[in-house]
């Protein structure tokens, strides 16, 4: 397998090999600096790289969801990863063995793929004929822009959220990770403003947010809304609840079998295996850039006060009286 050859961040950003459709809406469209070289631009109240941008919309022109579909979404750096394992566990327990898993050798990107990245960024039309039944898919699409055959099926949506403070710092460390080296480290201060202000890649985080939340409330048989903190101090409760959810409900006799998922799927477990700290995504993105830390609260480590005093103040006025906290 080839891998770009330019940083995998310029990769997404970049406009060659773009639709002459694509093109032209980028260039009607308003845009800001990157996180990494070049352009973000704003499609639907809402931040893209140009190839990602594509990606989405090919997926909204061409993506059928079949009723059984299952859809895991998050908005980037809120635990993704950890989602897949567990849900792709989930729904595969009477294939495989914790001790013959397919999580002990491919990445769970590969397992699970997103559908504005993996399968239609490039402007292609996959064949999902070959996905075994149920499908299932992860996204970063918010969901005003998702496929309209996801919604009107009524396709279950597993939604992952995690504090804005620490998403922005993971997605901080992430972005550095990928950076091309002659550019240097991101500013934290700029970046820092540019995040509040909704700027980065499906940004703003706050909108993101809010839209799985309130269709949340408004359809809880379609949409289960989870945090990653609940879901770091509470596993086996959680847990349980993405499996009912899923229609795969742990019997009374399986109680063993809870525990031995959350062990297949932990952060330690997943960051040592070999795949994880060896290989790369298709796009050149090491597997080991999605095990950071996994940890709840490291942004203290980062931010100053000041900085704290303004993440608390956007929480409170962007999720006023929608009985979302954090």
């Amino acid at each position: 397998m080839s891998y770009p050859q330019v940083s995998p961040l310029e990769y997404f950003e970049e406009e060659e090999g773009l639709n002459e459709e694509c093109k032209t809406l980028l260039s009607s469209l308003p845009k800001e600096r990157g996180w990494a070289s070049t352009q973000l631009y704003q499609y639907h109240a809402f931040w893209y790289t140009a190839r990602t941008l594509q990606g989405v919309l090919s997926c909204q022109q061409h993506f059928l969801a079949t009723l059984v579909d299952l859809f895991l979404i998050t908005s980037p750096k809120s635990g993704t990863t950890w989602l897949k394992a567990l849900a792709f566990t989930i729904i595969n327990l009477s294939k495989y063995s914790t001790f013959h898993h397919p999580l002990l050798t491919p990445n769970p990107h590969e397992l699970v793929p997103y559908l504005e990245v993996n399968l239609f960024m490039n402007n292609q039309i996959p064949d999902l004929t070959s996905f075994s039944s149920p499908r299932l898919f992860c996204s970063h699409i918010p969901y005003a822009s998702l496929p309209n055959s996801i919604p009107q099926l009524g396709c279950k949506l597993v939604y992952l959220c995690r504090n804005p403070r620490d998403t922005f710092i993971s997605l901080w460390h992430f972005t550095n990770r990928l950076r091309p080296k002659t550019l240097g480290t991101l500013s934290l201060d700029e970046e820092f403003e540019r995040f509040c202000k909704g700027v980065c890649v499906n940004g703003p985080f706050w909108d993101h947010v809010l839209g799985y939340w309130k269709e949340s409330l408004e359809r809880p048989d379609t949409v289960l809304f989870l945090k990653f903190e609940e879901l770091k101090v509470q596993p086996n409760v959680q847990l349980r609840r993405i499996a009912k959810f899923l229609g795969y409900p742990f019997s009374e006799e399986k109680e063993g079998v809870v525990e031995e998922i959350l062990r297949l799927c932990s952060f330690d477990h997943l960051s040592n295996l070999d795949v994880n700290k060896n290989g790369k995504t298709v796009f050149g993105v090491e597997h080991n850039a999605f095990f950071r830390r996994g940890e709840v609260g490291y942004w203290d480590n980062h931010l100053i006060p000041e900085m704290i005093q303004q993440f608390e103040l956007f929480v409170e006025y962007k999720f006023y009286r929608s009985g979302l906290t954090f």
